[in-house]
């Protein structure tokens, strides 16, 4: 005799309710995410000065800089002059005259503290508009955001922290790709004037 059986067919229904609402909960993480890559997860962290996206193709730079008015790039990516989509990126910011500007970084593993204050740094000291960007536009410039926004524009801790949430497909949790990201920001809080935990 199955549970069912023994049960009368009690357990009929409630195994239908979890069944519809983890299929519904998959639907809608799938459609939020082809909204974000619809849109090359392009957003603005700081009006006219910080705009943040996935990998962006050339039409997508000159529509940035056109409606934003983009005046570098920061690829998180690195240089990878082998790569069509990196060839295609520095061709397109010559030809429109944005400056490029590589910064290579892993979203598994994180940046160290060192690297995150030159991170910092490269960020201040670039014309701006600036748009930084990773392959999905999620982790690496999530914390690249969080960065800017805790160290250079001194919002508060909360405030940066938005940079690395599911809005952005940023998913903190040690078995997701970008955790090297949460730790790294965790790893700055206190010498960004931030409280421990």
């Amino acid at each position: 005799m199955t549970l069912l059986q023994k049960t009368g067919g009690r357990l009929k229904r409630p195994l239908q309710v979890v069944g519809f609402v983890v299929g519904a909960s998959l639907v809608a993480i799938l459609a939020y995410a082809a909204v974000l890559m619809a849109t090359g997860n392009f957003h603005t962290v700081v009006a006219g000065e910080l705009y943040r996206s996935a990998q962006p193709s050339g039409a997508s730079i000159a529509a940035y800089q056109r409606e934003h008015g983009v005046r570098a790039i920061l690829n998180l990516r690195g240089e990878n002059p082998h790569a069509a989509w990196y060839r295609n990126e520095v061709a397109a910011a010559r030809r429109l005259g944005i400056q490029h500007i590589d910064f290579r970084m892993s979203a598994r593993r994180g940046i160290t503290k060192e690297e995150a204050w030159r991170l910092i740094d490269v960020m201040e000291q670039a014309p701006k508009p600036l748009l930084i960007h990773c392959e999905s536009g999620a982790d690496r410039s999530g914390l690249a955001s969080a960065l800017y926004l805790a160290a250079v524009k001194r919002y508060g801790e909360e405030i940066a922290e938005r940079q690395l949430s599911i809005r952005y497909g940023h998913i903190a949790s040690p078995a997701a790709k970008g955790w090297g990201m949460t730790v790294t920001f965790e790893d700055m809080e206190p010498s960004l004037g931030f409280p421990e935990s």
